[in-house]
């Protein structure tokens, strides 16, 4: 899959502080790419540099195959993480405002904002003031102006800052829609279980430098710690503990599981086939209860970080 934005070795330094160390990412056209890490990693000076907000000190940006230059600020749409909204303009006139600014007509934005503005069923917020809004609806706003233009790059910081949960899932099926209509995304979080629904590729930055990077189903298999939950209906729970035992590492259970005597994590020492596994169990007791343990982003996150 070819990549629509590169960054190559890219680094920059405020005095004697580095905050990005010869970093590289390659976000594959009509992805979501996840860009993770702690706070003061990175992130927020990788994205303004896309941004053209600041340059790099080293190092490039490519995008669809041509070095970053002033005239694509228009193929890009910037959500960031505090939002820049006047608080005292209407929204209507603002969103027109910001949409011009991108390159776009009056009547062409204006066409576009009604699209908008029915789908979301706000149109009666476009003669309000932003600070008449709830963080929310002025957050909807924002997401409006961000994605008005079309750009073939859309960069989310925090994008489900401030809605409750009925209005993030729509934002997220937004991103998904805009995705399937050809947008690629990065999309930067905190909240793991959101990069977990929604990224393909993640990359993670962690003091300066990039520590992880890929697919996110081929980092999850590289996390894989060949355990498995059971639930065990047994009259002999004390001779098949100790009969699993012989054979396998088992630690404590943390899940839920109905009618088992016994709950347990049971992880082999090296790779093995699940079959094997359940072969095993089920000729030792009753299997109720039978998962492979996936590490999640923030199981993954968690241990990058620890590691490094």
């Amino acid at each position: 899959m070819s990549a629509l934005l590169e960054a190559n070795l890219v680094s920059k330094h405020y005095g004697n502080f580095t905050a990005l160390n010869k970093v590289s990412i390659s976000v594959p056209k009509g992805s979501i790419f996840g860009l993770l890490g702690p706070n003061g990693a990175g992130k927020t000076t990788l994205i303004r540099i896309i941004n053209q907000i600041t340059m790099p000190d080293e190092g490039e940006v490519h995008l669809d195959g041509q070095i970053l230059r002033s005239e694509h600020i228009r193929d890009i749409g910037y959500l960031p993480e505090e939002r820049g909204l006047y608080k005292s303009m209407k929204v209507g006139e603002q969103a027109l405002y910001l949409a011009q600014l991108k390159g776009m007509t009056k009547a062409e934005a204006k066409s576009r904002l009604e699209y908008w503005f029915k789908k979301f069923e706000i149109q009666d917020w476009w003669g309000k003031k932003i600070q008449e809004l709830s963080k929310g609806q002025a957050q909807k706003i924002q997401f409006i102006v961000t994605v008005l233009h079309q750009p073939k790059l859309l960069i989310f910081d925090e994008p489900f800052s401030g809605f409750d949960p009925i209005n993030a899932n729509q934002i997220k099926d937004e991103i998904h829609q805009l995705r399937e209509e050809g947008a690629t995304v990065i999309f930067s979080t905190h909240r793991m279980e959101s990069v977990e629904e929604l990224c393909d590729h993640i990359a993670l930055i962690h003091k300066s430098n990039k520590v992880l990077d890929g697919p996110l189903l081929d980092i999850k298999r590289e996390f894989k710690s060949n355990s498995f939950e059971v639930g065990l209906v047994t009259e002999q729970a004390d001779t098949v503990l100790k009969q699993i035992e012989e054979r396998f590492k088992v630690l404590p259970a943390q899940f839920k599981s109905l009618n088992d005597d016994l709950k347990l994590v049971v992880k082999s020492h090296e790779a093995v086939n699940p079959n094997e596994v359940l072969s095993f169990l089920t000729s030792k007791a009753q299997v109720n209860h039978f998962v492979e343990v996936v590490p999640s982003a923030n199981d993954i996150f968690i241990q990058t970080i620890e590691n490094h």
